[in-house]
């Protein structure tokens, strides 16, 4: 059975600006998500599901149906503020899904196979994408995954950035994943802030760039877990039911271990604006090195 790839495309990223997830970044108009896809299928992977809005489906199928017929099978998935909250649990005032946990709960129907998930916005590289697939196709039940990338290649130039600095035992599991959210290169250093002090973090430091390995008994696990935040955070708007939450109750309270699979991949993405031309110059130059042809679906 091959794995499923999950590409989370719900939100808008205020920082950026625009819907960053279709704009284009390669020589035909690629956009990242393409990139990942195309190596997906290099490595693979069977199925594409787009975790999106509603209001979002009509671009996204216009831009992915036709070029990807034939190539690999591709579904959609709606996250909605309201999908699988009770009404009663509902705050008056949100205005947006309940994070990207929330969205793997979506998916919930969609998939019966060993998945992995990604951002729609981050480039993670061939090799990222191979070590995925190969963890998947072990299927041990009760092992998940997280692909890790050195955290001083994964900063922007242009603004500070939030990382999952993962802390690891000598077998390389998971111990825990501590959310830093203002991290970035201050001279020969990597820094982050928190309340007005400015802590070293090794540039070595594996960090999580929300590209996951997990077997379909998380969805059990999921939604028993946000089957009540909801009800917990009705007086917090901003709360978030992020993957963390449920890979943090795994390792504690199922018994279960994450494994963290470096790769040699040099991640990029678009937090901000001025990134996209990094964005561009970095795809041009994997292309000229022979990674990915000029029009990735000809």
């Amino acid at each position: 059975m091959q794995p499923t790839l999950l590409i989370l495309a719900a939100g808008m990223a205020s920082r950026y600006g625009s819907m960053k997830q279709t704009e284009g970044f390669g020589p035909s108009g690629e956009t990242i998500m393409d990139y990942s896809i195309y190596d997906a299928i290099r490595a693979g992977f069977g199925k594409v599901v787009f975790i999106i809005r509603k209001d979002f489906a009509e671009n996204f199928k216009a831009q992915f149906d036709e070029k990807l017929k034939g190539k690999i099978a591709v579904d959609y998935v709606y996250q909605e503020m309201d999908s699988f909250v009770d009404p009663a649990d509902k705050p008056a005032d949100r205005t947006k899904p309940w994070g990207t946990g929330h969205a793997v709960l979506c998916a919930i129907d969609a998939v019966k196979e060993p998945f992995a998930v990604i951002n729609a916005d981050d480039f993670y590289g061939t090799d990222a994408f191979v070590k995925a697939a190969d963890f998947l196709n072990k299927g041990e039940e009760n092992v998940y995954a997280i692909i890790g990338y050195r955290l001083d290649k994964t900063l922007s130039e242009h603004g500070t950035v939030s990382r999952g600095v993962c802390q690891v035992d000598a077998n390389n599991n998971l111990v825990a994943i501590t959310e830093r959210t203002k991290i970035y290169k201050d001279g020969e250093r990597v820094v982050y802030e928190e309340d007005d002090e400015k802590t070293e973090v090794p540039a070595t430091s594996s960090v999580s760039m929300n590209f996951w390995c997990f077997q379909p008994s998380v969805f059990d696990i999921t939604k028993k877990l946000f089957g009540v935040f909801p009800k917990n955070n009705k007086d917090n708007i901003k709360a978030e039911f992020f993957i963390p939450i449920i890979a943090d109750h795994f390792i504690k309270e199922e018994n279960g271990s994450i494994k963290v699979i470096p790769t040699s991949s040099q991640w990029f993405g678009v937090t901000y604006k001025e990134d996209a031309p990094g964005v561009k110059a970095s795809l041009d130059k994997l292309i000229s090195a022979g990674e990915y042809p000029q029009s990735l679906w000809g």
